[in-house]
Formats: C-alpha cells, sequence, structure tokens
C-alpha cells in the first residue's frame, strides 16, 4: 500500500504529533507498506528528500511561519507529483489539508484529528467555511479517544464518520527496567520525586502545579524546554518553592524512561483542550507510575481513568492537585496499585502494534 503523511514537522522536531507521526510511518515501512512523509523544512527554503528508518520523508522549502502554521508554496506542487493509495492528514494543518482538498492525489484520504485550533481563534474564523468542506471530505476521521469526539464541535455532528484510535508507544522501552539508572537519580534527588515532561507552553497548567509545591513535601522533576520556561523559572522563586522544583531542561531519549520509573508519581496538570490526548501519559503508564491530570473533556481523562491508574482532578486548581499528590505519597499501596493497572492498560490499549493494525484496518476500509 502507498500511504502519503501530511503534517508541518517531523522528527527531528519535538512534539507529541511529530512523535506519533514518527513511530506510525517507521512502523507501517517495518510491516511493507511504501510510506512518504510531505512536512516543510524548518531550516528554510530549500527542498529535500531523504530516506529515514525505511521513511521518505520529503521536506518541503518552508517561506514563513504564521500563528504556528509553516507556509509553503513547494508543499502542494510536492503533493500534485504524487501518487498514493492513502493520504493520511494530520490536523491541524491548514495547508495540508487544503491542498489535500484540492488535488484530492489519493484514492481515499483520512484524517488524524489530534486537536481542536484552539489558541488561534482569528485564523479559525478565517478557516472555518473551508475546514467544514476538508472534514466532509475525509473518508474517515481518526480520534484519539471517544471523548474528543462528544467534546469537540467540530467533531459531535460528523461522528458517524469518526472512528476511535489511541496514540501509542512502544510500551516495552519504558517498562524495562532501567536499576542503575533510577537509583542515580534517586540518589541525586531526595524525598519523593514528581515528574513532570513535555514542552513548556502556556496549556500545560505547569503555573497550578508550582503553586501546588508550596503544600507538598516532594521534589518535583520539570523535563522539558519551551517558551514558558524563564518566567515559570522566576515564578518558582516567587513562590519559595525553587529548592524543590528542578527544570532539568531536554533530557536524552536514552534516558527519558529511567526518570519516569524513578518517579514517585507522574502529573500532566494541563489547563486548556489544546492538550487533546497528552502521549507522556502513556509513558508514565508504561513505567508503571501512577498519574495526576486534569478533566479537560479531552482525552487526557479516558487514558487516566480516575481511581484506575491515577486520579483526576479539576484544571486550573492549584489546591485539588496539591491534595491528589498528597494522597499518593501518603499511600504507597495505593501509588503500587495504580501503577500495575496503569501499565496493564499501556500494554492492552497504547502498545504501537495495537495502533498499527488499527490504522492498517481502516486503510482497508475506506479503500474498499
Amino acid at each position: 500500500m502507498r500511504i502519503l503523511h501530511i503534517y508541518k514537522d517531523y522528527h527531528p522536531v519535538m512534539g507529541g504529533i511529530e512523535n506519533h507521526l514518527r513511530w506510525l510511518a517507521e512502523a507501517q515501512a517495518a510491516r511493507g507498506h511504501d510510506v512518504t512523509v510531505l512536512v516543510t523544512n524548518p531550516a528554510g527554503l530549500e527542498t529535500t528528500v531523504r530516506e529515514e528508518n525505511g521513511v521518505r520523508v520529503i521536506r518541503a522549502a518552508r517561506l514563513a511561519t504564521v500563528a504556528s502554521t509553516p507556509l509553503s508554496l513547494s508543499l502542494p506542487l510536492i503533493l500534485a507529483r504524487e501518487g498514493p493509495d492513502i493520504v493520511h492528514l494530520h490536523f491541524p494543518y491548514p495547508l495540508g489539508e487544503l491542498s489535500e482538498w484540492f488535488l484530492r492525489r489519493g484514492r481515499a484520504a483520512v484524517m488524524t484529528y489530534h486537536s481542536d485550533v484552539v489558541r488561534q481563534a482569528a485564523i479559525l474564523r478565517l478557516y472555518t467555511p473551508l475546514l467544514k468542506r476538508v472534514l466532509k471530505q475525509a473518508a474517515r476521521i481518526l480520534t484519539s479517544s471517544p471523548n474528543y469526539i462528544q467534546s469537540s464541535p467540530w467533531l459531535r455532528p460528523l461522528a458517524h464518520k469518526c472512528t476511535v484510535v489511541p496514540l501509542a508507544i512502544d510500551v516495552s522501552r519504558f517498562s524495562a527496567p532501567r536499576r542503575a539508572e533510577v537509583a542515580s537519580i534517586r540518589q541525586r534527588f531526595s524525598g519523593p520525586i514528581l515528574l513532570f515532561v513535555g514542552r513548556l507552553r502556556y496549556y500545560k497548567g505547569l503555573d497550578y502545579l508550582i503553586q501546588a509545591m508550596k503544600n507538598v513535601d516532594a521534589t518535583l522533576l520539570i523535563v522539558g524546554s519551551g517558551p514558558e520556561a524563564a518566567r515559570l523559572g522566576a515564578m518558582s522563586y516567587e513562590l519559595g518553592v525553587a529548592h524543590k522544583v528542578h527544570f532539568l531542561g531536554d533530557i536524552s531519549d536514552a534516558l527519558i524512561p529511567a526518570y519516569y520509573q524513578a518517579a514517585d508519581v507522574f502529573i500532566l496538570p494541563s489547563s486548556h483542550r489544546s492538550e487533546a490526548f497528552g502521549i507522556v501519559l502513556l509513558e508514565a503508564m508504561a513505567a508503571g507510575t501512577p498519574l495526576v491530570s486534569t478533566e479537560l473533556g479531552t482525552g487526557t481523562s479516558w487514558v487516566n481513568q480516575d481511581g484506575v491508574t491515577g486520579i483526576v482532578v479539576p484544571p486550573r486548581d492549584s489546591n485539588a492537585l496539591a491534595g491528589a499528590i498528597r494522597r499518593l505519597l501518603e499511600d504507597e499501596s495505593l501509588r503500587r496499585e495504580m501503577g500495575a493497572r496503569a501499565q496493564a492498560r499501556a500494554r492492552a490499549e497504547f502498545n504501537l502494534p495495537v495502533l498499527v493494525k488499527r490504522v492498517e484496518q481502516v486503510y482497508e476500509e475506506v479503500l474498499g
């Protein structure tokens, strides 16, 4: 099967969608499919074509980036020369979606609907008439959770053409014991360890987690970088919690699993619907670490089952965060039980081979 994925960025650009796209494309190529990924080139005005782990990656020349949307004249021209069986769009990326809507290059087009457009309200108003046509044209819309179909004003009217296909990871990478590395991390940081992993962006809710640390006796490790880093660091000093909040920046892929395993609790305190699923939740679950997350009406509280794999609290509520964290830290048996159930759920529902088979089944259905 000839498969063409379209999005704005690809590895080594870091992000949840970028990671998902890479893992899916490489796994499809490993199953014998002819897989191409068409994205834009963050380096600028040159189009490059490379084979990366069995995947043909085309990075179209990029003119500029406006409101997180890369602009490229080359991308639609390149698409016009392709002849795939399946075009797999990854929403939101208006240029890619409109190019396929206009050119109709695949025998069928499917779309993974990763998230509503939340912050770029002005662009959404302009895009709305065309977006309705794009969604209507898609043979199938893949969503990462049933919650998102019900809570998205765009997907609810199209529920009949939506199929739930949860995102996934290589569970074994995070579940394989890293005893020496875990011991080193625990020796470096004292007390119970709380962990956050992700890009430091406005919707991650780290303000509320840092405020919660005033009422939690533990060490918080924040892994990742992003535009909010400097402000959040200053905030931790202003609140008097800098001694127990450590900003570690980006950690190598090889070492990340050990941090999940060293943590007593993993926290995703997201504050806005831009957090549509939370792949980091899957990584923590695979490591056997209990979770604290927030109720956003998205996939986060479908992934993290309240009272089963962790605790779900209201968003933008530092007191609720602190209470949930304290409850887990004070009850070791509860932490162990939730961590074990989290790992079992990750293996059953969110393992990469399961995702690949589910997506392949959708392709076969729409082509049939």
